[in-house]
């Protein structure tokens, strides 16, 4: 029987989108969801389903999980992969966008989970998967409610690594470095300084950090998700997973002094 796996976050041209067709293609059976699903194209693969999920709502999570399971009997695998991202100096960012960011990155997981580990636990079996971020382990300038978000969402999954173990659930934290998606272009339409700005001069820096993730070493987004696949897959999925681009050197940057690092970062993105 194949496994059944949900995706949040499947918009075209996004990194949720890659992970369908790559669980499919590995044989499962996929739902593909956003809170609109006409932002979705059409798949090739007949195994892979769209839903609509708004991850914000608890009502839209708990009846999405209830019509998979009447329709397959079981969930095996979610991927918590809904994100936005939300450039600019963190000091002038709106309160009202601040909580809808962290309603999207990071609460949004505390939710899919509450609803579908009971479900898991009925068969002893399941894997989360919770798709976090590099830089939400070493935060980078002009982009710090979503490194802050990211940073959350890190340590629920080291809990829930703990948490779930004796429920036969695992969990896999994936940290993602560049990897091609339309996160860029989506957060550099979203983006604009306030009016009242303390930073007009650094607007440069601000798109260049935007776009930071888009560059020649963005990995496939095909990759990123063949990669993310075949160790959910695994009977014991590793706990932890980073791979993309400059995921090596943030790797690399949590063993340097702290100070260094932020030093370093801050002087890359102030020029």
């Amino acid at each position: 029987m194949p496994q059944v796996v949900l995706v949040t976050g499947c918009t075209t041209g996004g990194i949720g989108y890659a992970l369908c067709e790559e669980f499919a293609r590995q044989g499962c059976k996929v739902y593909a969801s956003s809170r609109r699903t006409e932002t979705i194209a059409d798949f090739a693969d007949p195994n892979i389903e769209k839903l609509s999920v708004d991850v914000t709502n608890d009502a839209s999570v708990q009846k999405a999980l209830a019509q998979i399971v009447e329709k397959e009997g079981k969930i095996d695998v979610v991927v918590n992969n809904a994100g936005v991202i939300a450039a600019g100096p963190i000091v002038e960012q709106p309160l009202d966008h601040v909580k809808q960011v962290f309603e999207t990155n990071t609460f949004s997981i505390l939710r899919v989970c509450q609803a579908v580990v009971p479900i898991m636990a009925q068969r002893r079996s399941g894997t989360i998967v919770n798709v976090g971020s590099i830089v939400g382990e070493v935060s980078t300038p002009w982009n710090g409610v979503y490194c802050s978000s990211k940073a959350a969402v890190h340590s629920i999954s080291e809990v829930l690594s703990m948490e779930l173990k004796p429920l036969g659930i695992s969990v896999m934290h994936v940290a993602p470095g560049a990897v091609k998606s339309n996160i860029a272009s989506n957060g550099t339409k979203s983006f604009q300084l306030a009016s009242n700005t303390l930073y007009t001069d650094f607007l440069s820096n601000i798109i260049k950090r935007i776009n930071a993730s888009q560059g020649p070493h963005s990995m496939p987004s095909e990759e990123f998700a063949k990669q993310v696949v075949e160790k959910a897959l695994k009977k014991n999925p590793p706990r932890y997973l980073t791979l993309g681009g400059h995921s090596r050197l943030f790797a690399l940057f949590k063993w340097l002094p702290r100070t260094f690092v932020l030093g370093l970062l801050w002087r890359s993105y102030s020029k």
